[in-house]
């Protein structure tokens, strides 16, 4: 197999993304990207199916086919109750 080296820049969440990935699995930066990169290259089409959220007339997210509203005070209170 033949080794490339090359520079390239990345964004910052997409490398705290790759170094975490890295330091769970115990492998290399490098490593880490090339892996990501392979199991994005073989990951399914989407068959069309849309998103289940869609946004609604208030310009709130709804569940598609449920009809469930998720608002922001919903979000602040679940994203509050997971730093307790």
């Amino acid at each position: 197999m033949l080794l490339m080296r090359m520079t390239v820049n990345l964004d910052p969440d997409v490398y705290a993304f790759a170094q975490a990935y890295a330091g769970g699995k115990g492998i290399s930066l490098s490593s880490a990207i090339s892996e990501l990169v392979r199991r994005a290259e073989q990951a399914p089409e989407p068959t069309g199916a849309s998103s289940p959220l869609k946004i609604g007339p208030h310009g709130y997210l709804i569940i598609a086919d449920s009809g469930y509203t998720v608002t922001p005070e919903m979000v602040k209170e679940a994203a509050e109750d997971e730093l307790v």
